[in-house]
């Protein structure tokens, strides 16, 4: 039975799962159930099932309900041959950690579109946007420290990575990133480039 997969074309959490099946050759087995998640209006066709109301979400083939990317990428790796989350040793803690990293990039930065395009003008606070814009910039540097390190790897981590910096392109294209980060950037040019980056990559719009 098909995997269903709650999705926004947009949301870098929902490509980083896609990214996950799409390199454990489990994108076959998802269903995408199409669905417009908002941190005031609500989908409740998401909230019947993940009282969040985000997206990812996911309903395993036996009813079970997954959230957040995290716990699916679990799951998709255990569903999978296990090789995007190492069981342990080193290799499984820095992938962890550049998840994380890669995560945070990506939640600071929706909150900065959030304040950008959801709060009322009349009501943004400049200081958070700042705030948040510091800790993508600060996220990037560290990146940039591990980004020879990255290599040639296909892990959780480097799918985090390279959503949270696929992310930046589509809504902060004016980041000038890749000036300040070029190990960075020529790791991500090569893995934009894989089949399971490019059949993923969200709409410009």
């Amino acid at each position: 039975m098909p995997v269903k997969l709650f999705y926004a074309a947009t949301s870098p959490f929902v490509r980083k799962c896609l990214v996950a099946a799409h390199e454990l050759g489990l994108r076959g087995r998802l269903e995408l159930l199409p669905a417009a998640p908002h941190p005031v209006n609500r989908d409740r066709t998401i909230v019947a099932h993940n009282p969040l109301g985000k997206v990812p979400t996911l309903i395993a083939d036996d009813g079970t309900v997954l959230y957040d990317s995290r716990v699916i990428c679990e799951y998709l790796n255990a569903l999978g041959d296990g090789r995007l989350i190492a069981p342990q040793g080193p290799a499984r803690w820095r992938a962890l950690i550049e998840q994380s990293l890669g995560d945070g990039i990506m939640d600071a930065a929706v909150l900065a579109r959030y304040e950008a395009t959801v709060r009322p003008e009349g009501l943004r606070w400049q200081d958070w946007t700042v705030g948040q814009l510091d800790k993508v910039t600060c996220g990037l540097a560290e990146i940039e420290r591990r980004a020879l390190g990255l290599a040639d790897r296909v892990d959780v981590g480097t799918i985090a990575v390279g959503c949270a910096l696929g992310y930046l392109d589509l809504r902060f294209a004016s980041l000038p990133w890749r000036e300040r980060c070029p190990d960075t950037a020529v790791w991500f040019e090569r893995f934009a480039a894989r089949d399971s980056m490019s059949s993923t990559r969200p709409p410009a719009a």
